[in-house]
């Protein structure tokens, strides 16, 4: 059911009202801000409407409403308006980010620790491989009749070596031919599709290359998985204990363990989307599913991306919060890429 603008502008005030208030917005609060220009009673009938179409909810018979995850949901895809940064707000992040470019974890993990200042939420970040990354060629250099040195190339024109030592011996005359079955079957291939292959080709190729191929695609795959792997590291996680949705002890105590130590599970954007809300049950993960999540990506360059997020609770003020991470990424990515601060977007 498409919504009347009048909900439209009466889930907005509500919306907007909680996030500063962390109380349910009644009727007499909502007139106000209107003005006059719709009664009491009209704007009574509008809040059941939007409670029964699940986008408010009463906690109490005579309290007011507040947001459902849907709710929040179609305010920040229709209603939210885009948060312009202060002059000072852009020059606090310039200031936050003016970090001598010696360590790049240690670059990425401050901007963790300012981005939680910043919103008073636990923050996290992570450094991941971008798209793809396969094998694009294969190399074996003979040592003697028991060690050889394993040389692959990956798509990204990272180099990668390793000393083999045979498990049965093959001649310095095989390893042409291992070489070129491996250039023709296990190149491109994800490290799933490796190990298909290897268990395709055990009766094709005699046992001590077969021993050889195992040991090469066991290390491939082990290069390509660590390429991908997403290295996550939060702070702040105290700063839950400020919230008032936070007060029961057991909930926190959940959170804060998924902070620490299934971190791994926090979400990134899409590939190819800069960033990602989730809200409230949107998150998989059922130690997110009161929170919502927002997170940024930026380009760190050698075929590496960087994430940096915040959880909260769904009482978030999404159009500031995205603001300052899109505002953050920008000013990383010109760090990493150009050793530039990010462009002043503010307004006087």
């Amino acid at each position: 059911m498409e919504l009347s603008d009048r909900k439209k502008q009466i889930l907005k005030i509500v919306v907007e009202d909680y996030v500063d208030s962390a109380e349910p917005v009644g009727s007499k609060a909502i007139a106000a801000q209107m003005e006059g220009r719709v009664s009491s009673a009209t704007i009574r009938n509008e809040l059941s409407d939007l409670v029964e179409l699940g986008y408010l909810e009463q906690p109490h018979t005579s309290a007011g409403r507040i947001p459902t995850p849907r709710g929040y949901r179609i305010y920040v895809n229709e209603l939210m308006e885009q948060h312009r940064l202060s002059m000072q707000e852009t020059q606090r992040i310039n200031q936050a980010l003016q970090i001598k470019m010696e360590e790049l974890d240690r670059v990425i993990a401050q901007a963790g620790q300012v981005v939680s200042s910043f919103e008073g939420y636990p923050a996290y970040v992570a450094t991941a491989g971008k798209g793809q990354i396969r094998v694009r060629r294969f190399d074996l250099l003979s040592v003697d009749d028991s060690n050889c040195i394993l040389v692959l190339m990956t798509n990204d024109d990272r180099v990668k070596s390793q000393l083999l030592r045979m498990q049965l011996k093959v001649g310095s005359d095989q390893l042409p031919v291992l070489v070129n079955l491996l250039n023709k079957r296990f190149t491109g291939a994800s490290p799933e599709e490796m190990n298909r292959r290897l268990m395709d080709d055990s009766e094709l190729v005699p046992p001590p290359l077969f021993l050889l191929l195992s040991q090469i695609v066991a290390y491939a795959t082990r290069v390509l998985e660590e390429a991908v792997r997403k290295e996550v590291r939060t702070l702040g996680a105290s700063q839950i204990l400020k919230l008032p949705e936070f007060r029961d002890a057991d909930k926190a105590h959940q959170l804060m363990s998924f902070l620490s130590e299934d971190k791994e599970n926090l979400p990134g954007p899409d590939e190819d989307d800069p960033m990602k809300i989730l809200i409230g049950p949107e998150n998989v993960s059922e130690a997110l599913q009161d929170t919502s999540v927002v997170v940024a990506s930026y380009d760190i360059g050698d075929n590496m991306r960087g994430l940096i997020g915040v959880v909260g609770p769904t009482r978030m003020d999404y159009a500031t919060v995205a603001a300052r991470l899109s505002c953050f990424a920008d000013g990383l990515s010109r760090m990493f890429g150009k050793n530039e601060l990010p462009e002043d977007k503010s307004h006087e």
